[in-house]
């Protein structure tokens, strides 16, 4: 009986079924099979549970173990089961929509082999070859990857998200994902918080940036889950002020117009007037489409931030 792997990597999924071959075949391909992986469906409604627990996917991946909760309960309270189920030395949390490279699992555990951290590998957006991407999608994923690489060491625990690795020591010290957050992201920068005041440095691993297929793909839906984001910081603030987050810059008039639009935006009009945006991009020239897009995206990440009551989907 094994009592200890190497790593646990801990997926939480729900409506993953399309997105989970890829992760299974990424992962049956690590040059280090030294781990176990841990599936946490949080509700199933595509079937995942019977593909997860199929033959094909036990002799790919045979160290798998698959939980399956009979209905929603939020991303923390998969995260919680799922670290909480593991026995690997160090705790890899991966999202389902990752293509890691084949050195995946040995990157993560390199890095906590002479400091006790928490590490941070970014992820890279593959997007489909669309207007959308063209004109915005994928320099603002540059842009943001950029910035993240050249982030504080005091705030690199604002960029925790679904690339992430802990030793087991953080995972005890630290405690559980608060499930108080059912909005979109933030229980994630909670727990890098979390990390950092524990006393614990948050780490940015450049060779742990893994390939992402992402699910924002039009200015409609990148703009709702900035909606939703910007609402889920309302918990966050809640629980630890506000004088923790960096400070964000804004005058002049592209700030004023973001201010404006964003006191007018809910979740329908940002629907509405970013599909008709999305129908403009392929007839106006780029820099009027990347700033439309833009506009769109700040302004609702903004009404999240002032109206949290306006995001209304939970997570």
């Amino acid at each position: 009986m094994v009592l200890s792997f190497s790593a646990s990597v801990i997926v939480p999924t729900r409506g993953g079924l399309m997105r989970l071959p890829r992760l299974v075949e990424a992962l049956s391909a690590q040059i280090n099979n030294d781990f176990e992986t841990i599936f946490v469906v949080d509700g199933d409604i595509d079937g995942s549970n019977k593909f997860l627990s199929s033959t094909s996917v036990k002799e790919k991946l045979p160290n798998a173990r698959v939980i399956t909760f009979s209905e929603n309960r939020g991303r923390s309270v998969a995260l919680n089961e799922g670290f909480e189920a593991s026995i690997g030395q160090i705790l890899i949390r991966c999202d389902d929509d990752l293509e890691p490279k084949r050195d995946y699992i040995q990157s993560h555990i390199d890095r906590h082999a002479k400091s006790v951290q928490g590490v941070v590998g970014l992820t890279r957006n593959i997007l489909p070859d669309t207007q959308y991407a063209r004109v915005y999608g994928n320099e603002a994923d540059m842009l943001a990857e950029k910035a993240a690489l050249t982030v504080t060491p005091n705030f690199t625990w604002r960029h925790w998200a679904g690339n992430v690795s802990v030793p087991r020591r953080i995972w005890n010290e630290v405690g559980q994902y608060d499930t108080s957050y059912r909005r979109y992201g933030w229980e994630d920068v909670d727990y890098g918080y979390r990390i950092y005041a524990a006393g614990f440095p948050v780490v940015i691993a450049p060779e742990l940036t893994t390939a992402h297929h992402a699910a924002a793909v039009t200015t409609k839906i990148r703009s709702l889950r900035a909606l939703h984001s910007g609402a889920a910081r309302d918990k966050f603030v809640e629980i630890h002020g506000e004088d923790v987050l960096p400070k964000a810059d804004g005058v002049g008039l592209w700030n004023l117009l973001v201010s404006g639009v964003a006191e007018i935006s809910n979740e329908k009009s940002i629907s509405v007037v970013s599909d008709v945006i999305d129908r403009l991009l392929p007839m106006v020239p780029i820099p009027i489409g990347r700033k439309l897009v833009a506009m769109m995206v700040e302004s609702a990440g903004l009404a999240g931030v002032r109206h949290p009551s306006r995001a209304k989907q939970s997570f």
